[in-house]
């Protein structure tokens, strides 16, 4: 029943309409989300991208699956493929996955990354989820979202023991 109301809707999408695109909205006005981090995550020998978000000075909140050998972190960047004087790019000396973390299922797809100093769903000013599962070139926007709520007391756990 779901695919025949999304079919149509596929059609009705521009041209080239792909991830990676925002469909619909408008451009952030700069600056405007210095909480916003973009991911750089080295893994054996692929690369790849996530987004997240600070939740304190020295700790990123993202998706566990977001994990790799080697992540550096950007803030402060309005268009990360433009060198901006407000950039700046951390290492991640630790990842923090949450324990019961199951990469088949994506249960549990939460992780803090801590910087030697993974896309929020922000509703109404306030960051209520992450991207967790996203279909690699879809048309569509993510559908699967990890409620951060549920993991509060885990990440303020964590973040308190370190």
């Amino acid at each position: 029943m779901l695919i025949l109301f999304l079919l149509p809707v596929a059609f009705l999408l521009p041209p080239g309409a792909g991830a990676g695109e925002i469909i619909g909205g408008q451009e952030a006005q700069p600056h405007s989300r210095p909480y916003m981090a973009y991911l750089n995550i080295r893994h054996e020998a692929k690369s790849f991208h996530c987004g997240g978000f600070l939740v304190s000075e020295n700790f990123v909140l993202t998706a566990a699956h977001c994990n790799g050998d080697k992540i550096t972190v950007s803030l402060g960047a309005h268009n990360i493929k433009q060198r901006e004087q407000s950039q700046q790019k951390i290492s991640v000396c630790r990842q923090i996955p949450h324990p019961k973390y199951n990469k088949t299922t994506y249960n549990n797809d939460i992780m803090l990354l801590q910087g030697d100093s993974g896309g929020p769903l922000v509703c109404f000013g306030v960051a209520e989820g992450i991207v967790s599962k996203c279909i690699k070139n879809s048309i569509m926007p993510p559908a699967v979202y990890t409620r951060i709520s549920h993991f509060m007391p885990w990440i303020t756990d964590t973040m308190r023991g370190i």
